[in-house]
């Protein structure tokens, strides 16, 4: 079985709690997890599928361990890979930046991968702005519907939404990504 590669940086230990929280859905049999503070390029060309969890600083910055990284990232060639992205981000205090670390990440890798999946709707969330947002056909008849570009979060303002969102978002990829595992919905 082919295993997906899920990349996360994380400050305050947000986006490392829900990249475990993804592993207990999907199965640590189905899922590695690593700190892109504790990575090379290298370990990205194990995965043909791969989750990237990015959280969003204060006006609109990127993560420190993926800004440390972002050279790297922008060197690595995607081809022959399906991605998801995990954003996460204040709605509230930073509306006007909402999920643009997710944004400005997945303008990276969409340069070089062969597919993007885990389109997330925007609909449940109070913003003013996202480089996260895609209006398009991400799935038949949504046109003119807003999604974001993969699983929106905010630990800071719902996080009572969070393990529903999961446990949506994980049963959707693993559609998505063709995967024959059984999945875990959890109540945490």
């Amino acid at each position: 079985m082919t295993k997906i590669g899920l990349f996360f940086g994380s400050d305050e230990g947000n986006t490392e709690s829900i990249a475990y929280r993804i592993v207990q859905r999907l199965g640590s049999d189905v899922v590695d997890v690593h700190d892109v503070g504790d990575v090379t390029q290298l370990e990205f060309l194990d995965y043909d599928k791969l989750i990237l969890g990015i959280p969003t600083w204060d006006f609109g910055q990127i993560q420190s361990d993926w800004e440390d990284f972002w050279d790297d990232v922008e060197a690595i060639d995607f081809s022959g890979k399906t991605v998801a992205f995990i954003g996460l981000g204040d709605q509230f205090g930073y509306g006007d930046f909402f999920l643009d670390a997710m944004g400005m990440l997945h303008d990276v890798v969409i340069k070089t991968a062969d597919k993007i999946i885990g389109y997330w709707p925007a609909e449940g969330y109070d913003y003013d702005a996202s480089k996260a947002e895609v209006k398009a056909e991400v799935k038949p008849g949504t046109t003119g519907k807003t999604f974001f570009m993969g699983l929106a979060l905010d630990e800071d303002q719902q996080p009572e939404l969070t393990s529903g969102r999961l446990n949506r978002w994980c049963t959707q990829i693993h559609t998505e990504f063709g995967l024959d595992t059984p999945i875990v919905e959890l109540d945490d």
